[in-house]
């Protein structure tokens, strides 16, 4: 029987699929969460508890996209593009929110 691969090439395996970022996303991830935890059943409802939670949630919403919708590789003008924005918006939601009369 003839061989089907062509003359001149050889047959590679399918590499091994890399998977040692993604488990380190989800320890780091999971770390984050298991504090998060830690503080809402140990800490009295207060507004700091509430800013570290804010705060908290914003690193691992970061984090999220930085690995998982590949923002770390990209040029820096495009990671400026989305964070400027989103830190008016946080601002403004702080603002809004503070001017209401929520947060005295």
């Amino acid at each position: 029987m003839a061989s089907h691969v062509a003359h001149g090439t050889s047959e590679k395996e399918i590499p091994a699929p890399n998977t040692g970022a993604i488990w380190k996303t989800f320890w780091i991830l999971l770390i984050l969460t298991a504090i998060e935890f830690v503080i809402a059943f140990t800490m009295a409802a207060s507004t700091l508890r509430v800013a570290i939670f804010c705060g908290m949630t914003i690193v691992k919403a970061f984090y999220i996209v930085g690995e998982f919708m590949h923002l770390k590789h990209e040029v820096k003008s495009l990671i400026w593009a989305v964070l400027i924005p989103t830190v008016f918006v946080v601002w403004l939601l702080v603002a809004l929110i503070y001017e209401g009369g929520h947060l005295y």
